[in-house]
Protein backbone atom coordinates (compact mmCIF):
# COMPACT_ATOMS: atom_id res chain seq x y z
CA UNK A 1 0.00 0.00 0.00
CA UNK A 2 3.03 2.46 1.02
CA UNK A 3 6.38 1.49 0.13
CA UNK A 4 9.72 3.25 0.70
CA UNK A 5 12.55 1.96 -1.08
CA UNK A 6 15.57 3.71 -0.03
CA UNK A 7 14.36 7.00 0.78
CA UNK A 8 16.48 9.76 2.23
CA UNK A 9 15.16 13.24 3.44
CA UNK A 10 17.46 16.35 3.48
CA UNK A 11 16.81 19.99 5.14
CA UNK A 12 18.85 22.77 5.54
CA UNK A 13 21.48 21.48 4.32
CA UNK A 14 21.54 18.13 6.54
CA UNK A 15 19.99 14.58 6.04
CA UNK A 16 17.52 13.31 8.35
CA UNK A 17 17.74 10.17 7.76
CA UNK A 18 19.14 8.04 4.91
CA UNK A 19 18.76 4.02 3.24
CA UNK A 20 15.00 3.56 4.94
CA UNK A 21 13.75 0.67 3.03
CA UNK A 22 10.23 -0.54 3.92
CA UNK A 23 6.71 -1.79 3.00
CA UNK A 24 3.16 -1.01 4.76
CA UNK A 25 1.46 -4.05 4.11
CA UNK A 26 -2.83 -4.21 3.98
CA UNK A 27 -3.69 -4.89 7.46
CA UNK A 28 -0.25 -4.42 9.43
CA UNK A 29 0.51 -2.60 12.61
CA UNK A 30 3.50 -0.54 13.20
CA UNK A 31 4.80 1.22 16.09
CA UNK A 32 7.52 3.91 14.82
CA UNK A 33 10.06 5.73 17.93
CA UNK A 34 12.66 6.89 18.48
CA UNK A 35 14.57 10.48 20.63
CA UNK A 36 12.79 13.85 19.61
CA UNK A 37 14.20 15.32 16.33
CA UNK A 38 15.12 11.58 15.09
CA UNK A 39 12.50 12.42 11.83
CA UNK A 40 9.16 10.23 13.03
CA UNK A 41 6.68 13.53 11.72
CA UNK A 42 9.06 13.54 8.76
CA UNK A 43 8.64 10.19 7.51
CA UNK A 44 4.68 10.13 8.27
CA UNK A 45 4.90 13.08 5.82
CA UNK A 46 6.50 11.17 3.09
CA UNK A 47 4.24 8.23 4.01
CA UNK A 48 0.91 10.53 2.46
CA UNK A 49 3.10 12.46 0.32
CA UNK A 50 2.91 16.20 2.41
CA UNK A 51 6.58 15.86 1.58
CA UNK A 52 8.52 14.32 -1.40
CA UNK A 53 12.11 12.14 -0.49
CA UNK A 54 15.55 14.06 -2.13
CA UNK A 55 16.89 10.56 -2.57
CA UNK A 56 14.48 6.82 -3.25
CA UNK A 57 11.66 6.15 -3.96
CA UNK A 58 8.11 6.62 -1.87
CA UNK A 59 5.24 4.20 -3.60
CA UNK A 60 1.24 4.60 -2.77
CA UNK A 61 -1.51 2.35 -4.01
CA UNK A 62 1.33 1.44 -6.76
CA UNK A 63 2.32 4.86 -7.64
CA UNK A 64 5.68 6.34 -7.67
CA UNK A 65 5.37 9.57 -5.35
CA UNK A 66 7.74 11.81 -7.99
CA UNK A 67 5.40 10.76 -11.47
CA UNK A 68 2.16 12.11 -9.17
CA UNK A 69 0.06 15.31 -9.83
CA UNK A 70 -0.89 17.54 -7.15
CA UNK A 71 -4.54 15.88 -7.98
CA UNK A 72 -2.82 12.27 -8.14
CA UNK A 73 -1.60 12.81 -4.59
CA UNK A 74 -4.55 15.04 -3.29
CA UNK A 75 -6.60 11.38 -4.22
CA UNK A 76 -4.19 8.95 -2.69
CA UNK A 77 -4.82 11.39 0.60
CA UNK A 78 -8.42 10.60 0.55
CA UNK A 79 -7.30 6.75 1.72
CA UNK A 80 -4.76 8.03 3.96
CA UNK A 81 -6.29 8.97 7.35
CA UNK A 82 -3.67 11.33 9.38
CA UNK A 83 -3.77 11.96 13.19
CA UNK A 84 -1.42 15.36 13.41
CA UNK A 85 0.45 15.62 16.54
CA UNK A 86 -1.53 19.42 17.20
CA UNK A 87 -5.26 18.67 16.56
CA UNK A 88 -5.49 21.71 14.35
CA UNK A 89 -9.58 22.60 14.48
CA UNK A 90 -11.25 25.06 12.85
CA UNK A 91 -12.38 26.82 16.54
CA UNK A 92 -15.16 29.13 14.99
CA UNK A 93 -16.67 25.61 14.05
CA UNK A 94 -18.97 23.14 16.48
CA UNK A 95 -17.20 19.62 16.42
CA UNK A 96 -19.15 17.96 14.04
CA UNK A 97 -18.85 20.24 11.48
CA UNK A 98 -14.39 19.90 12.39
CA UNK A 99 -15.00 16.15 11.79
CA UNK A 100 -17.27 16.39 8.76
CA UNK A 101 -14.52 18.86 7.01
CA UNK A 102 -12.79 16.44 4.49
CA UNK A 103 -16.68 14.92 3.30
CA UNK A 104 -17.41 18.72 2.94
CA UNK A 105 -14.32 19.82 0.98
CA UNK A 106 -14.09 16.57 -1.11
CA UNK A 107 -18.18 16.97 -1.71
CA UNK A 108 -19.13 14.19 -0.24
CA UNK A 109 -21.40 15.50 2.31
CA UNK A 110 -24.72 13.58 1.40
CA UNK A 111 -27.04 12.78 3.68
CA UNK A 112 -25.93 8.87 3.72
CA UNK A 113 -22.57 10.31 5.11
CA UNK A 114 -23.65 12.28 7.40
CA UNK A 115 -25.09 9.23 9.20
CA UNK A 116 -21.99 7.56 8.99
CA UNK A 117 -20.42 10.86 11.28
CA UNK A 118 -22.92 10.29 13.76
CA UNK A 119 -22.06 6.70 13.62
CA UNK A 120 -18.62 7.81 13.81
CA UNK A 121 -18.72 9.73 16.44
CA UNK A 122 -20.94 7.65 18.48
CA UNK A 123 -17.96 5.38 17.97
CA UNK A 124 -15.22 7.20 19.48
CA UNK A 125 -17.19 8.58 22.27
CA UNK A 126 -18.33 12.07 21.16
CA UNK A 127 -21.51 12.49 20.09
CA UNK A 128 -22.19 14.45 23.68
CA UNK A 129 -19.48 17.09 22.42
CA UNK A 130 -20.92 17.71 18.68
CA UNK A 131 -22.13 20.54 18.99
CA UNK A 132 -19.06 21.79 20.98
CA UNK A 133 -16.48 24.48 19.79
CA UNK A 134 -12.91 22.65 19.80
CA UNK A 135 -11.43 24.77 22.79
CA UNK A 136 -14.04 23.52 24.67
CA UNK A 137 -12.63 20.40 24.91
CA UNK A 138 -10.57 18.57 27.04
CA UNK A 139 -7.34 16.89 25.67
CA UNK A 140 -8.59 13.57 25.42
CA UNK A 141 -11.75 14.44 23.87
CA UNK A 142 -9.50 16.76 20.89
CA UNK A 143 -7.84 13.47 20.33
CA UNK A 144 -10.99 11.66 19.99
CA UNK A 145 -12.03 14.20 17.54
CA UNK A 146 -9.01 14.09 15.55
CA UNK A 147 -9.18 10.03 15.50
CA UNK A 148 -12.94 10.71 14.28
CA UNK A 149 -11.44 13.19 11.12
CA UNK A 150 -8.89 11.20 10.26
CA UNK A 151 -11.46 8.41 10.08
CA UNK A 152 -13.96 9.88 8.01
CA UNK A 153 -13.16 9.11 4.73
CA UNK A 154 -12.76 5.83 5.58
CA UNK A 155 -9.31 5.24 5.08
CA UNK A 156 -7.02 1.78 3.96
CA UNK A 157 -4.32 3.65 5.90
CA UNK A 158 -3.84 5.25 9.40
CA UNK A 159 -0.92 7.42 10.47
CA UNK A 160 -1.01 9.01 14.43
CA UNK A 161 1.71 11.46 14.96
CA UNK A 162 2.22 11.16 19.15
CA UNK A 163 -2.01 11.00 19.56
CA UNK A 164 -1.51 10.11 23.27
CA UNK A 165 1.28 12.88 23.96
CA UNK A 166 -1.70 15.28 26.05
CA UNK A 167 -3.74 12.64 27.37
CA UNK A 168 -3.35 10.46 30.95
CA UNK A 169 -3.05 7.07 30.93
CA UNK A 170 -6.54 5.81 30.88
CA UNK A 171 -7.42 8.07 27.60
CA UNK A 172 -4.20 6.27 26.38
CA UNK A 173 -5.32 3.37 26.72
CA UNK A 174 -8.93 4.12 24.94
CA UNK A 175 -7.70 5.56 22.34
CA UNK A 176 -5.06 2.45 21.77
CA UNK A 177 -8.31 0.15 21.69
CA UNK A 178 -9.97 2.46 18.88
CA UNK A 179 -6.66 2.14 16.70
CA UNK A 180 -6.33 -2.12 17.45
CA UNK A 181 -9.78 -2.28 16.32
CA UNK A 182 -9.78 -0.45 13.12
CA UNK A 183 -6.62 -2.57 12.37
CA UNK A 184 -8.46 -5.45 13.24
CA UNK A 185 -10.98 -4.39 10.54
CA UNK A 186 -8.13 -4.35 8.08
CA UNK A 187 -6.61 -0.95 8.25
CA UNK A 188 -2.89 -0.41 8.13
CA UNK A 189 -2.08 1.46 11.34
CA UNK A 190 1.19 3.24 11.81
CA UNK A 191 1.77 5.12 15.48
CA UNK A 192 4.53 7.26 16.47
CA UNK A 193 5.31 7.73 19.76
CA UNK A 194 8.01 7.88 22.28
CA UNK A 195 5.99 6.33 24.87
CA UNK A 196 7.53 2.60 25.61
CA UNK A 197 5.29 1.80 28.08
CA UNK A 198 2.28 2.21 25.50
CA UNK A 199 3.94 0.14 22.81
CA UNK A 200 4.73 -2.47 25.42
CA UNK A 201 1.59 -2.43 27.07
CA UNK A 202 -0.51 -2.48 23.32
CA UNK A 203 1.76 -4.63 21.69
CA UNK A 204 -0.07 -7.42 24.63
CA UNK A 205 -3.35 -6.95 22.60
CA UNK A 206 -1.97 -6.93 18.95
CA UNK A 207 0.69 -8.35 16.63
CA UNK A 208 2.74 -5.43 15.11
CA UNK A 209 6.36 -4.36 14.48
CA UNK A 210 8.60 -1.91 16.50
CA UNK A 211 10.41 0.69 14.07
CA UNK A 212 12.86 2.55 15.67
CA UNK A 213 14.98 5.50 14.12
CA UNK A 214 18.27 6.57 15.46
CA UNK A 215 21.24 7.58 13.71
CA UNK A 216 19.55 8.46 10.31
CA UNK A 217 18.36 4.85 9.86
CA UNK A 218 15.74 2.53 10.75
CA UNK A 219 16.03 -0.31 12.72
CA UNK A 220 14.05 -2.79 13.87
CA UNK A 221 13.92 -2.80 17.94
CA UNK A 222 14.11 -6.26 18.96
CA UNK A 223 14.23 -7.34 22.74
CA UNK A 224 16.28 -3.71 23.73
CA UNK A 225 12.82 -1.90 23.38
Amino acid sequence: MIELENVAYSYGGGELFSDISLKLSRGSFHFLTGPSGAGKTTFLKLCYGALVPTAGRVGLFGADLHDMSRDDVAHCRRRIGVVHQDCQFLDHLPVAENVALPLTVSGQDKPTELVNLKELMSWVGITSRAGALPPELSGGERQRVALARALIMSPDVILADEPTGNVDWEMSQRLMRLLIELNRMGKTVVIATHDLGLIRATKAHVQSRVLRITDRRMQLAGADL
